[in-house]
């Protein structure tokens, strides 16, 4: 609400939006990469056990996801873009779902 009497009152308020909606996006990202690196650190030693394959798959699945983040508004702008996004997301998730359960299964 804050923000909306910021962009409807304040001369330029537009611009100070877009850098308010920027600095939240960031902080967003920031606290994902922190998070990932979290687990990675957490989970070394699986990591580390699992299979030439499956972690390629990991890895894999993981540079998708970023790359869908990176390439959203340009997905979003075309007219099957939004569908390729879901597809390619559903994809990088499922290849996380099956490294996620090979490290599981004995």
């Amino acid at each position: 609400m804050v923000l909306a009497l910021g962009v409807a009152f304040v001369p330029g308020g537009g611009n100070a939006a877009d850098a308010v909606l920027t600095i939240l996006t960031i902080g967003f990202l920031a606290g994902i990469s922190w998070f990932v690196y979290t687990m990675a650190r957490e989970n070394r030693f699986t990591l580390d056990a699992l299979a030439d394959g499956s972690r390629a798959l990991l890895y894999g699945a993981l540079g998708l996801i970023a790359l869908l983040i990176a390439g959203t508004d340009e997905f979003f702008e075309t007219g099957g873009g939004t569908l390729a996004w879901i597809l390619l997301l559903g994809a990088a998730v499922a290849g996380i779902w099956r490294v996620w359960l090979d490290a599981r299964t004995y």
